[in-house]
């Protein structure tokens, strides 16, 4: 059951709830400013959810799993996945950091590099790991062509 319940959409939504929380119950009147925060967090949440699109459908076409803890049934390298080995990863980075900046949740700026250092730890690892056992070479040379995030 845990297994189910611990994936990186929880994680993303953990994080977004805690920036929630901090804006609206112990903002201390902080801002980061009238419209640019706005745009600039529509335009991060926008970035993400289109890159998850890109990720999805990829995975998707090669007939693959999206979810972390399964085994993948192919090295996906093309698409999205030329520029980043974890376009999804990257996409929850940018709507949280979006939606901080959106909310103006200025005391969760914070959030942003724990999120990530936490995907890094608990899930992307783990992931590498089983790719570069069921694609030995395949993985290597794409670990050296592609990077982790950008």
């Amino acid at each position: 059951m845990l297994k189910y319940i611990d994936i990186p959409p929880v994680w993303l939504a953990a994080a977004l709830a805690v920036a929630w929380w901090q804006k609206t119950y112990h903002s201390l009147g902080l801002s980061f400013g009238p419209v640019w925060a706005d745009l600039l967090g529509g335009l991060l949440v926008g970035g993400g959810l289109v890159l998850i699109a890109l990720a999805a459908y990829e995975m998707r076409r090669h007939r693959t799993t999206i979810i972390p803890h399964q085994d993948p049934a192919a090295l996906v390298t093309s698409g999205i996945f030329k520029r980043s080995r974890n376009p999804i990863y990257l996409a929850d980075s940018l709507i949280l950091a979006g939606m901080i900046l959106y909310w103006d949740a200025v005391l969760s700026l914070p959030l942003i590099p724990i999120f990530v250092w936490w995907i890094e730890k608990h899930f992307i690892i783990a992931e590498e790991k089983r790719l570069r056992r069921n694609f030995r070479a395949n993985f290597a040379r794409y670990e050296k062509q592609t990077r982790r995030w950008l």
